[in-house]
């Protein structure tokens, strides 16, 4: 790998020389601008302001623009002259715990490598230092015109160096925050732990640009002459409303059955299922023996079936008796009404079959009139024996 730095790291009265390289590279693909009538490149050109013409590299130099305009102009021979003594140093400041650095600093990283033969020991006892301490180094550097802070620690073998913003240089997060007062139930952050064990760990070796990919094969195909433009998906609005259960839950489902639980997965929502049909059970026991219909609620993942409301000073008790009376009375009314029917139709038949009727009465009556006064007499020697 190629240097972009050759130095030393300061180590209190021990110098390591080392050369700085990049630890990280991207692989995003660039593209071109071009002129969509006949594709010819755009190109920019640096061009004087005042005079118009093409100006070379070896004809620019840097300059200071204050808030009037106006341009000091800086020469190399003006920096040079600054009494930075990290200029080509990395001086380290002091050691301290890792946790102690806040990732909001992190930027731009780098390997340091030693710098000859003689580099070899010094190098590797700062880093069997940082190993045995569990600690950073915190140090300062300069690189490409400006004094820099940096975070020293070991990777595998190698001394890394993380350059880190200034403090100063880290914004305070003022209105960043949702502004309306939420309330999370532990319900809902309980499916989100689960949702966090279902995901797990990942191997980061595993993961790759889908992007990047997509991109490159549409860029061969369009070369060979065989790409066809697929219709793009559009994806709907933000801003709707969600159920944040539903959701969670149905996220662990996924979650278990992308990572070959969907045994699991089958056996919550059979469980979700059962759940659901014995409410549906209990709803429709409850209806047919009483009169006030059960209310169900929602509660945490499950759904419960609620009591039915106890009476309170006899008023719903009086109020199910007066609904059954008048029950009973529209019944009584049904059958008065059905035996009227009859009688009319009874009335429609034959002379003898009244006379008939009329006759067996009378006998019934005379026989009923027997029986007393049969019984009468009976009891009559029972009353003079006790007296």
């Amino acid at each position: 790998m190629r240097s972009i730095w050759n130095g030393a790291i300061s180590f209190g009265l021990v110098s390591i020389p080392i050369k700085l390289v990049n630890a990280t590279e991207s692989h995003s693909i660039s593209f071109r601008q071009i002129h969509l009538a006949d594709g010819g490149r755009i190109r920019y050109r640096k061009v004087c302001e005042l005079d118009g013409e093409e100006v070379s590299g070896a004809e620019i130099g840097k300059g200071y623009e204050e808030a009037d305009g106006s341009v000091i102009p800086i020469t190399e021979e003006d920096l040079a002259q600054l009494p930075l003594a990290t200029a080509r140093t990395i001086e380290i400041m002091s050691f301290v715990p890792a946790e102690e650095i806040d990732p909001l600093q992190m930027d731009a990283a780098y390997y340091l490598a030693a710098n000859g033969a003689t580099a070899a020991k010094p190098y590797t006892l700062l880093r069997e230092a940082l190993k045995r301490s569990r600690k950073v180094a915190i140090a300062k550097f300069a690189l490409r015109g400006r004094e820099r802070l940096g975070m020293l620690r070991v990777v595998d073998d190698v001394i890394a160096m993380h350059g880190l913003l200034w403090p100063d240089e880290i914004r305070v997060p003022e209105g960043v925050a949702p502004d309306a007062e939420v309330t999370v139930r532990d319900a809902e952050l309980d499916l989100a732990d689960a949702l966090m064990a279902t995901l797990g760990e990942v191997e980061l070796e595993s993961l790759h640009d889908d992007y990047r990919d997509a991109v490159e094969a549409m860029i061969a195909a369009k070369a060979g002459g065989a790409f066809e433009p697929a219709e793009a998906t559009v994806e709907p609005a933000g801003g709707q409303v969600i159920d944040l259960m539903a959701a969670l839950e149905k996220s662990v489902r996924a979650a278990k059955a992308s990572r070959g639980e969907a045994g699991a997965a089958a056996d919550a929502d059979s469980q979700a299922d059962a759940d659901a049909d014995a409410d549906a059970d209990a709803d429709a026991g409850a209806g047919a023996g009483a009169e006030v219909t059960p209310m169900r609620r929602r509660s945490g993942t499950g759904r419960k079936t609620a009591a039915a409301p106890k009476a309170v000073g006899g008023k719903k008790s009086t109020a199910a008796s007066a609904k059954k009376t008048a029950s009973a009375a529209s019944k009584k009314k049904t059958a008065t009404t059905a035996r009227s029917g009859t009688a009319k139709s009874g009335a429609a038949k034959s002379g003898t079959t009244k006379s008939t009727s009329t006759a067996s009465a009378k006998k019934a009556a005379a026989k009923k009139s027997g029986t007393a006064a049969g019984a009468k007499k009976a009891a009559a020697p029972r009353k003079r024996a006790s007296a």
